[in-house]
């Protein structure tokens, strides 16, 4: 507001501003600088003791000015505002141009709906802007920095490597409208499967090839899995125990995996600090150690290091040949070797039999357990998120709670969350969890005043 206000004093202080409505005079003008001493420290003082009329005045005279004339008249030349009236007679058309002109007229209308105001529409900025802008002109100048070195982009490379392929034409099927296509007779008793593929095609004979990827289930569960017998409302004794049994399992496997954890987030006493551990950490490299003993283990590194080095000497030629007569030998005793090993062979056949049928046997007993470990994983749900697939609890009643009746049971579980959990089971979606709501602006506490006021 105060801005506004002295925005509107030095306007109308200056001499070029000319005002199109009377509003403001000098009385009003020297009435600016006039301020009533009211406290404003309260909201309900501010309207009742706020006179901002003058300012919307001056801000509406000025809106009014840019409307009409497009800025304002104080800032237009001259030559916009006034002209010379030279008295020179104005040529008077003739009557066909008149008539053209009249043509031409545009409508009430049209004159109606056209826009009276000379201000200019805002820019828009989004007309201008282009997505991925700076990643296309860094590419522009990559190609021209490339072009000037003379070497082409990757692009240009697959252009001119697929303008040198000859692109294989395949032959279109004769339309219906050839005059060269064969005819058969439509009233025939026999299939029409030589037609042409656009009849086939309109009369819905050929359809689409289904992929066979389509017809398999990701799952070879049944979309509804029926409980035992033990959960029946009134269950034998047998079946009852047995579901029991079943349940008493799966409490178990929970309890063991959550003493494993415990057991392996558990604190070792061993590895806790004691005192005195506490203060040989603190006083090491404060005591200095032996002298003696320094300058003995500096006296063993001084005669380790300064050893001296030993020199292979250099062989004669007469210990060159009789290392190459010793290799030759080792080469042919290792050939004789081998050759009478392949004749032993030979009377080694049967024994040899027997391990390649025994390495069949286990190769197949290996094929078949990774057979059955693969139809065993089919009926397992699989990782399709971030998430595991977590199973339900199994929905099981003790001996004391059974009914005897239908009118007497208790409701369990939902089908809602039943259908949910067979639908992760089967893989046809992923496991999920429920969304945690995240408040995306602080919350702000704010005093009211008539809190305020009784503080």
């Amino acid at each position: 507001m105060a801005a506004a206000r002295k925005h509107k004093r030095v306007a109308a202080s200056q001499p070029g501003f000319l005002p199109i409505k009377s509003g403001l005079d000098d009385d009003g003008i020297a009435n600016l600088g006039r301020r009533k001493r009211v406290n404003k420290n309260k909201k309900k003082n501010w309207n009742k003791h706020s006179d901002i009329q003058d300012v919307e005045e001056f801000l509406e005279d000025v809106r009014l000015q840019q409307r009409a004339t497009g800025g304002l008249i104080a800032d237009k030349p001259d030559e916009s505002l006034f002209f010379v009236d030279t008295g020179a007679k104005k040529s008077v058309p003739k009557p066909e141009a008149v008539k053209k002109d009249k043509r031409s007229k545009p409508l009430r209308i049209d004159l109606i709906l056209q826009p009276d105001s000379h201000v200019p529409a805002p820019k828009d900025i989004l007309a201008y802007q282009r997505p991925n802008a700076k990643k296309l002109r860094r590419m522009t100048e990559r190609a021209e920095k490339m072009a000037a070195m003379g070497m082409l982009t990757r692009r240009q490379k697959l252009l001119q490597l697929r303008k040198t392929v000859q692109p294989q034409v395949k032959e279109k099927p004769l339309s219906s409208k050839d005059p060269a296509r064969s005819f058969y007779d439509l009233w025939s008793a026999g299939s029409p499967d030589s037609a042409d593929p656009y009849y086939l095609e309109q009369t819905k004979k050929k359809l689409v090839k289904r992929p066979e990827k389509l017809n398999e289930k990701p799952s070879i569960l049944p979309a509804v899995e029926v409980i035992g017998p033990g959960g029946s409302y009134n269950p034998d004794f047998l079946s009852h125990q047995t579901l029991l049994l079943e349940a008493h399992e799966v409490e178990v496997k929970k309890v063991k995996a959550e003493e494993k954890l415990e057991r392996k987030l558990a604190i070792n006493r061993m590895d806790i600090a004691t005192e005195e551990s506490i203060f040989n950490e603190q006083i090491e490299g404060l005591i200095e150690e032996d002298e003696g003993e320094e300058m003995k283990e500096a006296e063993d590194s001084k005669d380790a290091a300064i050893g001296p080095t030993a020199q292979p000497e250099k062989k004669t030629e007469r210990q060159r040949k009789r290392e190459k007569a010793e290799r030759i030998k080792e080469l042919r005793r290792k050939a004789q070797r081998k050759m009478l090993n392949s004749r032993q062979q030979l009377f080694q056949l049967r024994s040899i039999g027997v391990d390649l049928k025994q390495r069949e046997l286990r190769t197949k007993a290996r094929q078949m357990k990774r057979k059955a470990k693969q139809e065993a994983q089919k009926t397992l749900p699989r990782r399709l998120g971030k998430l595991r697939f977590q199973a339900p609890d199994l929905e099981v009643q003790l001996s004391d709670e059974l009914a005897g009746s239908l009118r007497t049971l208790k409701p369990e579980g939902s089908i809602l969350k039943d259908r949910f959990k067979s639908l992760q089971k089967r893989n046809l979606i992923e496991p999920r969890e429920r969304a945690k709501f995240k408040r995306k602006h602080k919350v702000k506490y704010v005093e009211k005043r008539a809190f305020r006021e009784i503080q």
